[in-house]
């Protein structure tokens, strides 16, 4: 390596080390913008580790900024998050912890943890839980989170939680016959609960949800909100897992 471009690796390598020093291609002649290129390039070939090791910084760092972001989103949009007026809420009603999930009846991921979902709720006790239908998954999820939320206003929480279940473990179409089935399977009149799906009541909510997921840039489902933190599809570790991991963050 020349001392040419030994200086020139030296000066990039200071400059990226310490932010608040600039390091200006622009200052350079052809020959030493040639001669720095080569430099790096022969570099990088011989020590190809320092490529992994730079992705996996900036990837951390993505993380991180991504995680204040949300952090932000979720103190902005608490109000609408944890007290709507609307939504069914259960486990705990008075828990010390709240768990928001964006869910979707004919998403799969929804559908694999809702027992999962149901088991940490209950193996915690003091989980205050929130369900926020989203449907972006076509008309069966539009004609699904309809008749939950219906359910809901006409015949209360019991049956909502009845009817959630029902449509997440529903294998086949969702048609009025379904809903039907459904309804007498958990003992309510379908006739008024299938008129009120197209309400503007049952509307409202749907449009309130999509407007606070456009805010919080909320594309997919499942997503939970758990306390302060939001997690974009579901955890890694399990959900029974995180809320523990949240709790002792917390403390």
């Amino acid at each position: 390596m020349t001392r040419l471009t030994a200086a020139l690796l030296l000066g990039a390598a200071t400059a990226l080390a310490t932010p608040a020093m600039a390091f200006d291609l622009d200052a350079m002649s052809d020959a030493e913008k040639t001669a720095f290129g080569a430099a790096v390039r022969d570099y990088l070939m011989e020590n190809p580790e320092v490529l992994v090791e730079a992705i996996t910084v900036l990837e951390t760092r993505q993380a991180q900024d991504a995680s204040r972001g949300d952090l932000q989103l979720v103190q902005d949009n608490s109000e609408a998050l944890f007290q709507d007026g609307y939504s069914w809420i259960g486990g705990n009603p008075e828990g010390d912890l709240t768990m928001v999930e964006f869910i979707d009846y004919r998403c799969g991921v929804c559908r694999q943890f809702n027992q999962e979902v149901h088991d940490a709720v209950e193996e915690d006790g003091n989980i205050r839980l929130i369900l926020k239908e989203f449907p972006i998954l076509g008309e069966e999820s539009e004609l699904s989170a309809r008749y939950a939320i219906s359910v809901h206003q006409l015949a209360g929480d019991e049956a909502y939680l009845a009817a959630h279940d029902a449509l997440m473990a529903l294998r086949g179409p969702v048609t009025d016959r379904a809903l039907r089935d459904i309804s007498e399977e958990i003992g309510i009149g379908s006739v008024d609960v299938l008129a009120h799906m197209q309400t503007d009541a049952v509307t409202g909510v749907l449009d309130r949800n999509r407007a606070l997921a456009q805010v919080m840039a909320i594309q997919g489902t499942p997503t939970f909100v758990i306390g302060d933190q939001m997690l974009r599809g579901v955890p890694r570790v399990g959900v029974a897992q995180t809320i523990a991991q949240i709790r002792d963050s917390a403390n």
